[in-house]
């Protein structure tokens, strides 16, 4: 099993934030695919690895199987999901349809502080391209979208997004940190994430639905096609 970064010791001691502090190391390294898909994870080392007990780790197993991130085998305990054309064109199916029912709604909300963190997100994400930190990237990339799914003020839309993105930020580590697609080099690829990004946010200031969907379309579609030509090629 790769060795994870231990809990820092600033940690509050208590079950709650024990758990979510457990979670969110388990996240960060099955993201950064640190943990491979269909990786064997097991509570002892685990709880040898993040300096923390066995119900805090139990509990973020199981809320890391809640997102898909991982499966539960009886009789094994958890294993990281694997990674598959079935479900990576599901994921991306989830996706569209989601990130295009936010289209229909950011057009007609007060956007203006979500529009501002959307643009301070994609800063980040041009700052992390900089210093080629993968990780990072994922994340600001992450916030974009998250903060582009607070457009449409429906929480279920939102908390749905979330769920699928647990599954697309492991996708985007991939397609962010490989050379994939041959007739598009990785600098190539960033900027026209950044340049997309900044075309999302002056849509939904111009309240320009059928160009925010366009390029909604658009996005998604590069990512998948990145994405699924990886795994093709696995």
């Amino acid at each position: 099993m790769a060795m994870a970064t231990r809990l820092p010791t600033s940690v509050e001691n208590t079950p709650r934030s024990l758990g979510s502090a457990a979670y969110q190391a388990i996240y960060t390294n099955i993201i950064a695919l640190k943990y491979a898909p269909g990786q064997h994870l097991e509570e002892a080392a685990l709880m040898d690895e993040l300096g923390i007990g066995r119900t805090p780790i139990r509990e973020a197993l199981q809320r890391l199987a809640a997102d898909l991130l991982l499966e539960s085998q009886p009789g094994k305990g958890f294993v990281v999901r694997p990674l598959t054309l079935q479900n990576t064109r599901a994921a991306f199916a989830a996706l569209n349809i989601l990130e295009l029912g936010v289209a229909s709604l950011a057009v007609r909300q007060r956007t203006a502080l979500l529009l501002d963190e959307m643009h301070a997100s994609n800063c980040q994400v041009a700052e992390a391209v900089s210093n080629m930190d993968i990780y990072l990237l994922v994340e600001a990339n992450s916030a974009f979208h998250d903060a582009y799914a607070r457009c449409s003020d429906n929480v279920y839309l939102v908390q749905s997004l979330q769920k699928v993105r647990c599954e697309t930020n492991r996708l985007a580590y991939l397609s962010y940190g490989n050379e994939i697609d041959p007739g598009r080099t990785l600098q190539e690829h960033y900027k026209s994430v950044i340049d997309q990004h900044d075309q999302i946010v002056e849509a939904i200031r111009s309240r320009d639905e059928a160009q925010l969907k366009t390029v909604i379309r658009n996005h998604i579609e590069i990512f998948k096609k990145r994405i699924i030509h990886y795994l093709a090629e696995l």
